[in-house]
């Protein structure tokens, strides 16, 4: 049976082994819905903060994908793997060792806007193809670098009798943190590959507010699952909060825009982003443009009735 009326954000912590679709197809039998998926992808290797949208919340899904994430990755140097992380089959050995202070140093060179290399295994489309098929068929093609920002990076911990250590980032969208570790080992004149990696923020969302499959169950069963979900303006607790009159409201239903004297707390920056409310309830995510008459005016940015 369909369950149509759930509407919000689940918080998973996802176990090892899973790929992210694995979670939401798991969650579509204990929700029993089809109208679910998930915010931001995690190898099967990681665990840790998967937003999961259910219901109408859906549609805010990409906006969770393209915010900033936080992980704890360890890694290990003295090697490397064609996946950069112990799921792979292992290429090379280095007898190389390095110090802590040296490691120390090289982390502190990724901080900051830079272009990365994608890997080969991953989810990244080149000519409508996936890298991870290609590579599974033991090619490998070039790959254009993307723009990605290091926020914050640093080493946790590093044994150098072991060579492994604990990496601490905040990371942009499409950032992959075994390819991080892999070229940490290449800076340090070694190899190296991740050995863990946990995501412990999404956004805003911290792993202590993320659930397992057992509390997910045992809420459908206890009929209080919309207890767990966050709402969906939870997740755009950044942009300015307005309010709709009756009238205002109306017009935004229609697509058209809406004037100053009709939104109460409209920001005065063209270009801001705003939650939008009619009655207490989210409509939307709106943004103040500037009318081609003078002044400003809300319009309809993204939907989510």
């Amino acid at each position: 049976m369909q369950n149509s009326e759930l509407t919000g954000i689940l918080l998973m912590d996802k176990p090892q082994g899973f790929t992210s679709h694995d979670v939401v197809a798991k969650l579509r039998g204990i929700l029993r819905t089809r109208k679910i998926g998930h915010g931001g992808t995690l190898d099967p290797l990681a665990t840790g903060v998967l937003p999961v949208f259910v219901g109408g919340a859906t549609r805010a899904a990409d906006f969770a994908a393209a915010q900033d994430k936080e992980y704890v990755a360890g890694f290990t140097l003295g090697y490397n793997t064609d996946t950069q992380d112990v799921t792979g089959e292992t290429m090379e050995i280095s007898g190389r060792y390095a110090a802590r202070y040296a490691v120390e140093r090289a982390v502190k060179r990724f901080l900051g806007p830079q272009q990365q290399v994608p890997p080969m295994y991953s989810a990244v489309k080149v000519n409508g193809q996936k890298l991870y098929d290609l590579a599974r068929r033991g090619k490998e093609v070039e790959r254009p670098a993307r723009d990605i920002i290091v926020h914050e990076i640093e080493l946790m911990d590093f044994d150098e009798d072991a060579q492994k250590g604990t990496l601490r980032l905040v990371v942009s969208k499409g950032t992959y943190v075994r390819t991080i570790v892999n070229d940490l080992g290449e800076a340090l004149g070694t190899l190296a590959a991740m050995h863990s990696l946990v995501r412990t923020r999404s956004g805003a969302y911290a792993l202590d507010r993320c659930h397992s499959f057992d509390e997910a169950e045992r809420a459908m069963q206890d009929g209080t699952m919309q207890q767990l979900l966050l709402p969906t303006d939870s997740l755009f607790l950044e942009h300015p909060a307005v309010q709709l009159t009756d009238e205002g409201a109306e017009r935004i239903a229609r697509g058209a825009v809406v004037f100053p004297r009709q939104a109460q707390g409209l920001p005065g920056q063209a270009g801001t982003l705003c939650r939008v409310y009619h009655e207490g309830r989210f409509l939307m995510l709106g943004q103040v443009r500037a009318l081609d008459k003078g002044g400003l005016g809300l319009f309809v940015y993204k939907n989510f009735r």
